[in-house]
């Protein structure tokens, strides 16, 4: 059985990833319309704003898409009942564990697919009742694990009794034929579909990720237990230096609150959270976003 295709339903073993305040319904739209499985990312969304993307997306595309859910957030049990309620069918899950309401989305016949950066966490998701695990390596672009993509997904692979789909540093076929060859069924990817035509985020934050290098992107919060994968700046460079100096939580929030919104609406490259990972560097064009996922599924061997 080829779970994309027929447990997901979607044509290519892509899912864009659910990147909050950047995902939204129209733009979940056009990924689906293109054959992967666009995803509407609920971060920072109360269940008003949830439904209102969701109705966007179904009015977009006749495709199968998701809902992204982050646990921690305070309105979760009415984004919980709402997806069931509008008959979302896939969802992706992070910061936290969704055993408390996998009765109730399995109830609804939808496929739960969690995000972990370990093996161990993994384990314990598949146990709750996860259909398929995303093994997310340290190469993404926002909240972030120590292990590598590389090492990752075949451990989890072969711990796990449940597909494994591999995210982090994939950027075009070859990393996407690699993470096949390392035991995953298909792919997450978010930093390439960045500097997509119809990725809503500011033209600054996409010109960002075109000038980026190799070595362009750092990793702020890892003393304080809250890695974030973003793009060297200035907010960046005193949030380290702050963090270094032993900065309590509220004094490097001065940093983070708000900063996303900043960088993705407002264009502030100085002080926005420039959210990428390491394939940054990999990227020199924008481009329609079916061009970007035809180009990841090109001679791919799945």
């Amino acid at each position: 059985m080829d779970f994309f295709r027929d447990v997901v339903g979607v044509k290519y073993p892509v899912i864009q990833g659910g990147m909050a305040n950047i995902a939204t319904g129209a733009f979940a739209a056009a990924c689906s319309n293109a054959g992967a499985l666009g995803m509407i990312a609920s971060g920072g969304m109360d269940a008003e704003g949830l439904e209102k993307e969701i109705h966007i997306c179904k009015k977009m595309t006749d495709k199968p898409f998701g809902v992204n859910l982050m646990l921690m957030n305070r309105h979760m049990p009415e984004l919980a009942e709402l997806v069931v309620r509008e008959g979302v069918k896939v969802l992706t899950t992070g910061a936290g564990s969704p055993g408390v309401y996998m009765d109730m989305w399995k109830g609804a016949g939808i496929t739960v697919i969690p995000v972990s950066s370990s093996v161990l966490l993994a384990a314990r998701l598949v146990k709750a009742g996860a259909d398929a695990v995303i093994a997310e390596g340290t190469e993404a672009g926002g909240h972030v694990g120590e292990m590598t993509t590389m090492t990752l997904v075949p451990q989890m692979s072969d711990a796990l009794d449940v597909p494994v789909i591999a995210a982090g540093g994939i950027a075009d076929k070859r990393q996407v034929n690699a993470a096949f060859a390392l035991g995953a069924v298909g792919v997450q990817v978010g930093t390439c579909l960045l500097v997509s035509e119809e990725c809503p985020i500011h033209d600054n934050y996409k010109q960002q990720i075109l000038k980026a290098r190799d070595n362009s992107t750092t990793v702020t919060g890892r003393i304080s237990g809250t890695p974030v994968r973003l793009i060297k700046n200035r907010m960046a460079r005193e949030y380290l230096e702050m963090e270094a100096k032993g900065a309590d939580k509220e004094e490097l929030e001065r940093y983070t609150l708000g900063s996303l919104k900043k960088a993705v609406r407002e264009g502030d490259v100085t002080y926005g959270s420039l959210m990428a990972g390491q394939v940054c560097g990999q990227l020199k064009e924008i481009r329609p976003v079916e061009e970007i996922i035809q180009e990841l599924v090109s001679y791919a061997e799945f």
